[in-house]
């Protein structure tokens, strides 16, 4: 919903409200040395602040735009504006906006729950309203700078009717040397969000290409699939080209997190301001603290490691949410990765960020219910904020099979971005969503004591959720903790194999054996 700033719009709660002010002169850098923002304060007192960002230039002076969404289910936003400039434009102008439950019909789950945040155990997601939310995420890297409005709804239908509700991105292309035509149909092209990127700088931001960013996120929140933002990535990038995620200065990695936070935080949003590195780069604290100052929705922000990092940088840190491991590329499964990560302290939100990609550079590696197994592995072993896939060409966003100039590792044999989006393997992860969906999942930790082989998730006396690659009778040892009630899902279709409540706390979850089995105990009558 877009509105001029003198008006007094009305929206649903958790519903993005766009407002517009004109500076009433040009600007010399207006996205690198001016700062806007608004301040909302409801009826109840409360306050929210949400910075501005500069979307181009008007007739007579710079347009800059604040969107905000109502936590509150009604009552009266009236807003402020400041800047960092005397500017009669963008300094201390005031309107209203009015919340009203049923202003609009909700859209999914997050314009009736709430963003996601992390729940009060630090470990999980819930929505704002407490709601327990599992993330269960893919890798479209390369989506932001390199697809098409049409394409992002082929991708965010078939996403979301499998199960999908995240999708990590690049928000811009990272290679510094990388090379093509400004052309997303054109083989090697691709959107630039800096002009300046090149150089290992971010100051020559380019609106256009942002005003085409938002047409592809409005698809995918429409889809209820939610944006996980990378700012610049640290590690391989597009094209093992020379990442600036590096090189480029800390305050400018810092803004323009800032930037991403002021288009896209108004809506749902994951904020990963460190990808494939270390996780000690400088650029990574410095854009950690600037979302945090600036986020006050609190979503979750966290840093994506590489795979032969220690995954515990800035663990004490006030700004970090989350860690996410990498287990490689080769057809492995390390799931201990995820539990070692568990183990740190102070504990924070872990997940598998990125397993092999499905049928990365052979057909058949990491394929098919190699997928199914891997999510449900990691997941077991203390991956409590959820699951993650990708696939081979789909990352990169290859436009079609021959696509020269693409590492043949990362590339998966006659598969474009459309083909790999069929791949067997995102169909078992995408059915984690549904399995898990509605359970009490908030609180759960990673728990190896109370059944005699596999790792699981436990809330004591509440739910306890693991997997077997085989099957069989799950054995309960002093099962105190598990709850009684189970039911035996084959999570390869989400089929409910057999369910019925256990005689005694050491009682086994019976289960004939020879398929993959995931078992979920709750109590009984929950």
């Amino acid at each position: 919903m877009t509105v001029a700033a003198d008006a007094a719009p009305t929206a649903a709660p958790w519903q993005e409200v766009e407002l517009t002010l004109t500076a009433r002169s040009r600007h010399r850098d207006p996205y690198g040395a001016v700062d806007v923002w608004v301040d909302f304060r409801h009826e109840s007192g409360a306050v929210l602040r949400r910075p501005a960002f500069y979307d181009g230039p008007a007739a007579g002076g710079d347009t800059w735009r604040v969107r905000f969404a109502s936590p509150l289910p009604s009552g009266t936003w009236r807003w402020r504006s400041g800047a960092s400039v005397a500017d009669a434009g963008l300094a201390d102008r005031e309107g209203s906006v009015e919340v009203r439950a049923g202003a609009g019909a909700p859209r999914g789950r997050f314009e009736r729950h709430g963003f996601w945040r992390m729940a009060p155990d630090g470990l999980t997601l819930q929505h704002t309203d407490g709601t327990p939310a599992v993330l269960v995420g893919d890798t479209a890297w390369g989506l932001p700078w390199r697809a098409t409005p049409e394409q992002v709804r082929t991708y965010a239908a078939d996403r979301s009717a499998k199960g999908f509700n995240a999708v990590l991105l690049m928000s811009v292309q990272p290679d510094m040397g990388a090379e093509g035509p400004e052309d997303r149909t054109a083989d090697e092209g691709f959107g630039r969000g800096f002009r300046d990127l090149h150089e290992g700088t971010l100051t020559d931001v380019d609106v256009e290409y942002f005003q085409h960013l938002d047409v592809l996120v409005d698809v995918l929140v429409e889809h209820g699939v939610v944006p996980v933002w990378q700012p610049v990535f640290q590690g391989f990038g597009w094209k093992g080209l020379g990442v600036a995620g590096t090189v480029v200065p800390p305050e400018q990695y810092a803004r323009y997190c800032r930037y991403l936070v002021a288009r896209y935080g108004a809506r749902p949003a994951v904020w990963l301001v460190g990808a494939d590195g270390s996780g000690h780069e400088p650029q990574i604290a410095a854009g950690g603290a600037e979302v945090h100052a600036w986020d006050c929705y609190e979503q979750p922000t966290g840093v994506h490691y590489r795979p032969h990092a220690s995954n515990d940088a800035h663990q004490d840190a006030d700004w970090l949410d989350f860690q996410w491991c990498q287990t490689g590329h080769s057809g492995e499964h390390f799931p201990e990765r995820v539990a070692d990560m568990a183990r740190n302290t102070p504990l924070k939100g872990v997940a598998n960020g990125e397993p092999s990609y499905e049928n990365t550079g052979r057909t058949g590696r990491a394929a098919g219910w190699w997928q199914g197994h891997e999510a449900w592995a990691n997941l077991c072993a203390g991956g409590t904020m959820g699951v993650v896939y990708g696939a081979g060409s789909l990352w990169q966003w290859k436009l079609h099979p021959d696509e020269p100039g693409h590492s043949d590792f990362f590339s998966a044999p006659g598969a474009g971005w459309r083909e790999a989006l069929d791949f067997e393997g995102s169909t078992y992860v995408g059915l984690v969503a549904g399995i898990l969906d509605g359970l009490p999942l908030t609180g759960a930790r990673p728990d190896w004591t109370h059944t005699l082989h596999p790792r699981g998730l436990l809330v004591p006396d509440v739910l306890f959720v693991t997997y077997l690659a085989e099957g069989g009778d799950l054995r309960v040892l002093d099962g105190g903790p598990v709850p009684r009630a189970y039911r035996v899902v084959d999570p390869r279709t989400g089929e409910v194999v057999s369910e019925g409540v256990r005689e005694h706390d050491d009682s086994p979850v019976p289960d004939a054996g020879g398929e993959p089995r995931v078992y979920i105990c709750t109590r009984p009558g929950a």
